[in-house]
C-alpha cells in the first residue's frame, strides 16, 4: 500500500529533502524523528533564505547530488499538481523514495508514477486524508480531497457589506437583494453576490451554493467573487449574503459555513437579519451573533433587518433600536433606504 498512517514509517525513509517551503514543508521537517537535510521551493524570492536550518534551493537535481537525502517530501499546495507531479518524476529517477501530500498529488489518480517508481525500485507513500476513518464512522466518506480552490491573498477594493443573520430562513436573501436594488435607485455602481442557489431574484450579479464546496474552499470562492466583480463591473459597494448563522441553536453544521463566508468577505460593515417568533429555527439572537461576527472579523455590524413575518405588533421595531442601539429596519416596508444611509454613514467614502 502507499499509504502512511504513522510517523514511524518517515523515519525509516530518512533522510529528506522537502520540496515546499510553506506550511506543509515546515509541518513535515517538525515530525518528530524526520531529518531533513535540504529545501527546494518554486518562488524566486524564498531562494537562499534559511528554512528550518536549512538553505532554499531552486533545483531539486543539484540538492540531491549535494546531499545525502535517501527521500524526497513533496509539501505543495492545491494548484500545484503539475510541479508536484515533476519533482516527484526527478526524485525517482534519481533513485530517491518519494512521500507526497494527497492535496498536491494523489496517488490514486497516479498509476503511472506508481508504476515508474516500482520499477526504479524505490517506494512512494501518500501522506493520505485518511478517508477511511470517517468511513469507518459513518458508511460513507469523500473518495478525493475535497478542497479544490487555489488560495487567494485578494483584498476588496470596493466597500463591501456582509448580509448575515441569527438563524436560517430570517431575511437574509431578500435583506440582501432588497439593499441592492436601493443602492442602485440611488445611483450607485452595485454588485450583489448570492451565496445560495436560490438567488434568483434580481437583482444579483452572482449567485453559487457556498454549502456545495469545501469549507477550505469557501472564503477562496467569496475573495474570487469578489474580485471578479471588480473587474468586470468596478462597483462602489458590494452586498454578500451569507447563509445560516454563527451561533445558532440546534442547527451546528452550517456555522463553519458562515463564518468562511464572513472571512472572505472581509467587510467593511455587517447587517444582522432576525425573524422574531421564528418557528422552526432555535436562534441563540442579535447580541450573541454581533459578538460573533464581530470577534470572527475585524468589521462592524451597523444595523439590524427584522423579519416581521411573525409578529403582530409592527412597532417592535422601535423596541428592537432602542434595546441594540443600531438602525433597525423592515426591509419589506420601505426600510432599506434608512439602512442603506447607516451604511454610508459608517464606511464614509468609499474606497475607490
Amino acid at each position: 500500500m502507499y499509504i502512511l498512517t504513522s510517523v514511524e514509517e518517515l523515519q525509516k525513509l530518512n533522510s529528506f529533502i522537502v520540496v515546499g517551503c510553506g506550511g506543509g514543508g515546515e509541518k513535515f521537517a517538525n515530525f518528530e524523528g524526520v531529518k531533513t537535510v535540504g529545501f527546494v521551493d518554486d518562488n524566486p524570492e524564498k531562494h537562499g533564505m534559511k528554512f528550518c536550518n536549512s538553505y532554499i534551493s531552486s533545483d531539486l537535481n543539484k540538492t540531491i547530488e549535494e546531499t545525502d537525502a535517501k527521500s524526497v517530501a513533496i509539501m505543495l499546495p492545491i494548484g500545484a499538481e503539475g510541479s508536484a507531479l515533476k519533482y516527484a518524476v526527478q526524485a525517482i529517477n534519481q533513485g530517491k523514495n518519494v512521500v507526497t501530500s494527497f492535496r498536491s498529488l494523489p496517488l490514486a489518480d497516479n498509476k503511472s508514477l506508481l508504476k515508474f517508481a516500482e520499477e526504479k525500485g524505490v517506494v512512494i507513500k501518500e501522506i493520505s486524508p485518511r478517508s477511511d476513518v470517517i468511513h469507518g464512522i459513518f458508511g460513507v466518506s469523500s473518495n478525493k480531497c475535497t478542497e479544490i480552490l487555489p488560495k487567494l491573498k485578494y483584498r476588496p477594493k470596493s466597500t463591501v457589506v456582509y448580509i448575515g443573520g441569527t438563524s436560517q430562513e430570517c431575511g437574509k436573501r431578500t435583506t440582501t437583494r432588497i439593499l441592492g436594488k436601493t443602492a442602485m435607485e440611488e445611483g450607485l455602481s452595485v454588485a450583489v453576490i448570492s451565496t445560495d442557489e436560490m438567488g434568483l431574484e434580481q437583482p444579483v450579479d452572482l449567485n453559487f451554493r457556498a454549502g456545495s464546496l469545501s469549507s477550505m474552499d469557501v472564503a477562496a470562492s467569496i475573495m474570487g467573487a469578489i474580485k471578479y466583480m471588480e473587474e468586470t463591473k468596478d462597483p462602489d459597494i458590494i452586498f454578500i449574503e451569507s447563509q445560516a448563522s454563527l451561533t445558532e441553536l440546534d442547527n451546528p453544521h452550517p456555522r463553519g459555513l458562515s463564518a468562511s463566508i464572513l472571512i472572505g468577505s472581509m467587510p467593511d460593515a455587517c447587517v444582522v437579519c432576525h425573524r422574531p417568533n421564528h418557528p422552526y429555527r432555535n436562534p441563540r439572537g442579535i447580541k450573541e451573533e454581533i459578538r460573533a461576527i464581530e470577534a470572527v472579523e475585524p468589521t462592524k455590524v451597523v444595523g439590524l433587518s427584522l423579519n416581521l413575518r411573525n409578529v403582530k405588533d409592527k412597532n417592535e421595531l422601535i423596541n428592537y433600536e432602542k434595546k441594540y442601539k443600531l438602525t433597525t429596519v423592515d426591509i419589506m416596508a420601505g426600510g432599506a433606504s434608512k439602512l442603506l444611509k447607516t451604511i454610508i454613514d459608517y464606511t464614509g467614502e468609499f474606497k475607490k
